[in-house]
């Protein structure tokens, strides 16, 4: 039995017993965190784009059906919306760079190997099992566990921001379909295709609100184009963003442990982002 909880991506071999009898790999492995990504960018290509390479090979070795990659919307920066597959590629920072290097290694693979691999760009993916710990980053995860603390949600800019929130059961459908489907060597969208504002969230969670400064180089909306997954996967989200909250908000003490993000221990973790990323 492998242990997959103390695996280094960056250390496996082609022929690691990882990949033994594997017909799917679905690569969700690397580092998520965005903000800390100006702070390390060393660290995030190394894991993310270096990693996915040896996880590429073992597949290869492994002689896999299908190589499924988990990528990420932060590819498009800061694009028009809706947004379609075919958006130039704008990486805003190391995080979003990493993961579309990640990407192309992905393709490049299914180009020159035949390992059949599709990439899906997921927007904002949320639900009951959402990461407590760790740097300051989702949205969810700060307000969660400020509400358990009675605390004031802390709100960057005006909260009329959107975002394309997509439930995490709708997520795995979305990549089990990237799976199964004959097709292969293609990028699809995975979003609810229904961006949701900050405000809302807040209003859905119930809760005063502070604002904090707007951070620069991330959009006023994302919000995915989902007719290719639709048309070619036959995928479509099945939560709706109020049914997905109150899923969470059920399983709230999920986010006891949490970090407890207040306006000063944001400021401090994100000053990096305002020195390198602001005008």
């Amino acid at each position: 039995m492998v242990d997959l909880d103390t695996r280094d991506i960056r250390k496996v071999e082609p022929d690691d017993l990882l990949f033994s009898g594997v017909s799917y790999i679905f690569h969700f492995a690397g580092i998520g965190d965005i903000v800390p990504s100006i702070d390390r960018p060393t660290e995030y290509m190394d894991v993310n784009v270096m990693g996915t390479v040896r996880v590429l090979e073992g597949a290869r070795h492994a002689r896999v059906k299908k190589f499924v990659y988990a990528a990420s919307s932060t590819c498009y920066g800061l694009a028009a919306v809706p947004t379609r597959e075919d958006y130039p590629i704008d990486p805003k920072y190391p995080y979003a760079l990493s993961k579309y290097q990640g990407e192309c290694a992905v393709m490049h693979w299914h180009q020159v190997y035949r390992l059949s691999g599709n990439s899906v760009r997921i927007f904002n993916a949320y639900g009951t099992r959402s990461r407590t710990t760790g740097a300051y980053g989702a949205v969810f995860g700060v307000f969660l566990r400020q509400k358990l603390a009675s605390k004031p949600f802390t709100v960057v800019g005006d909260g009329t921001q959107r975002r394309d929130f997509l439930y995490a059961t709708d997520v795995a459908r979305g990549f089990l379909a990237a799976a199964e489907t004959s097709i292969g060597g293609q990028c699809f969208n995975l979003g609810a295709g229904n961006p949701q504002s900050v405000n809302r969230l807040v209003e859905l969670l119930g809760g005063d609100k502070i604002h904090i400064p707007k951070r620069p180089g991330e959009p006023d909306c994302t919000w995915a184009d989902i007719t290719k997954i639709k048309n070619e996967l036959g995928w479509t989200p099945q939560i709706s963003f109020e049914e997905g909250v109150a899923k969470i908000t059920a399983q709230i003490d999920h986010w006891r442990d949490a970090p407890l993000w207040t306006p000063e221990t944001i400021q401090q973790a994100t000053s990096s982002w305002f020195r390198y990323l602001g005008s």
